[in-house]
């Protein structure tokens, strides 16, 4: 396994705290225990609606991406949620870009390392890295996130789902 950031590196009261900001719940699942909602399997994070399943085990940048796909799509994909967050290909870079985001919200971990992780665990990028997806060829999901409300004109998240 690549070594990259886990969740239990941060720990349970981070994370639940940092994910009620958009009003989504962390479910913790038991180690060695399957991760309900898990597009991938384990370790990787599973959502259904408003939940993400998470073990000590799981990336942090596969919680960051399942959440950003919660906060990414409307109310009626969210409340039918479970396990396939569908959505078309612009708001899958925008959930890669919010993810990225978010990153310098938590202690620990930046956008920096993030973006390391995401590359050591195989994320696919047309120029070949995460970092230089996100400072050059990203303009798109970012103007997404600010035409849907998710993020200002400074780049800033704004902590809150998308709405119909």
């Amino acid at each position: 396994m690549a070594d990259v950031v886990r969740v239990a590196d941060l720990g349970s009261s981070v994370l639940d705290g940092f994910l009620a900001r958009y009003g989504v719940v962390a479910e913790w699942v038991t180690d060695g225990e399957p991760i309900r909602g898990s597009y991938w399997g384990a370790p990787e994070a599973g959502i259904v609606g408003r939940r993400i399943f998470l073990r000590g085990d799981t990336p942090v940048h596969s919680m960051l991406h399942e959440l950003c796909h919660v906060v990414c799509m409307d109310d009626a994909r969210r409340d039918a949620l479970d396990r396939d967050a569908g959505g078309d290909d612009l708001e899958e870079a925008a959930v890669c870009y919010l993810q990225v985001v978010l990153a310098d919200y938590l202690e620990d971990v930046g956008r920096e390392r993030l973006m390391h992780d995401m590359d050591a665990w195989g994320y696919s990028f047309r120029l070949g890295s995460a970092s230089r997806w996100f400072e050059e060829d990203a303009k798109d999901a970012r103007r997404w996130l600010e035409d849907h409300g998710l993020m200002s004109a400074c780049g800033k998240p704004v902590f809150r789902l998308r709405q119909a």
